[in-house]
């Protein structure tokens, strides 16, 4: 395997669909036609203002920090992917524990519902991570895109007129 960086939204991607992960992570990137998306975006970029101060640590993007607790923070629209967000943030707090920063608490943050989700970082977790890690390494080598796995959410998906057209 080439050595790839693997960010979170290449996790999150991965829950969401294999296809769609293919698509973005060979820069074919749907997102920026999506009204879906700028929403999300925009509740993102509008919430948590005092809070808000992303940091990006080479591959990882983590929407805010809680320096006085020690918990990092993933701001999202809906829970309609809440799977695909815990796995994201325990990928940011896998990647942080390896790199000497011991964040074992994340929490998912979704604004317009006013709901927060804690996530743990557990050793079950890291070894699931391992393997999903391992897994979009396989999905993004591959020469052509996976098949499709059409789902009820593929109609609200950026991708669907590539996938169906």
């Amino acid at each position: 395997m080439n050595n790839i960086n693997i960010t979170g939204t290449y996790i999150n991607y991965y829950f969401h669909c294999k296809k769609q992960l293919w698509y973005f992570s060979h820069n074919i990137e749907m997102e920026y036609f999506s009204d879906i998306v700028s929403i999300g975006k925009f509740i993102h970029d509008t919430t948590y203002l005092r809070k808000h101060k992303e940091i990006e640590l080479e591959q990882i993007k983590i929407d805010f920090f809680d320096i006085n607790n020690n918990i990092i923070h993933e701001v999202k629209k809906s829970e309609s992917f809440e799977e695909a967000h815990k796995w994201q943030l325990i990928y940011y707090l896998y990647i942080l524990k390896n790199k000497g920063l011991n964040c074992i608490k994340g929490e998912l943050n979704y604004p317009k519902l006013k709901k927060c989700i804690e996530v743990y970082l557990t050793t079950e977790y890291e070894e699931k991570i391992k393997n999903i890690i391992n897994e979009v390494e396989i999905i993004i080598n591959l020469q052509l895109p996976p098949k499709i796995e059409m789902n009820n959410k593929c109609k609200m998906c950026s991708y669907f007129e590539l996938c169906f057209s």
